[in-house]
């Protein structure tokens, strides 16, 4: 069974082939190997931030990971992992938790935070730390004043959001940037207020799982 011109990514892990592939099997079969959603020829990290990208994203915008299927297989082992660990790390210290930050009204705490140098290394990690934590502060603090559900649930995702990026360890970004948890949690309070910021994050997601097949490149 040899993989096909055209493929359709669906979500979660499966039995088998015919009934259906996720984006790591779809690797997995691109690069003839077993069925699997843990081929070993992918990275550890690529592959830990791809399986919860894959079942994260709606329907049609996983279709747009697609294209990386033929790039992943052989990145395993490359002496990349720690870029691509820092470059998640960065995604959700200076991109995701801004982006709930500002939703929920903290402009300030959302902008010191994309005002921070980027993260390429644990002292980096380690200076934004204490940035992180005050905006995650203030997020429990303007939580618990609020009675509004909507807002209640963008404060929600801002505090989930922060607590992910307070780690220093750039090998657990990618399993941290699991983002998807948050965003259910919020959805179901107020999706309709919260799915402009949703989409905005999916699509730089994607972008950024790109940049993590070959951080090398990334400037």
């Amino acid at each position: 069974m040899t993989y096909p011109g055209t493929i359709t990514l669906t979500r979660g892990a499966h039995e088998t082939r015919a009934a259906g592939v996720c984006l790591l099997e779809a690797a997995a079969w691109f690069a003839g190997k077993s069925h699997t959603d843990h081929p070993a020829c992918v990275s550890p990290v690529l592959a830990a931030y791809g399986r919860s990208l894959n079942d994260a994203l709606p329907d049609d915008s996983r279709q747009l990971l697609v294209p990386f299927v033929p790039l992943m297989p052989g990145t395993a082992g490359d002496g990349l992992d720690e870029a691509r660990g820092y470059l998640a790390l960065d995604w959700l210290i200076r991109v995701h938790t801004p982006a709930w930050l500002d939703l929920a009204g903290l402009a300030d705490e959302a902008r010191a935070l994309r005002d921070l140098s980027r993260i390429t290394d644990l002292a980096a990690a380690q200076a934004a730390r204490p940035v992180v934590l005050t905006a995650r502060n203030k997020a429990t603090a303007a939580r618990d004043a609020t009675k509004d559900a909507a807002r209640a649930a963008a404060w929600d995702a801002a505090w989930a959001a922060a607590g992910d990026a307070a780690g220093d360890a750039a090998g657990d970004a990618a399993r941290a940037a699991a983002w998807d948890a948050a965003w259910a949690a919020a959805w179901a309070a107020a999706g309709d207020v919260l799915a402009p910021t949703v989409t905005q994050l999916q699509e730089s997601a994607i972008v950024l799982f790109s940049a993590m097949i070959h951080p090398e490149t990334t400037p």
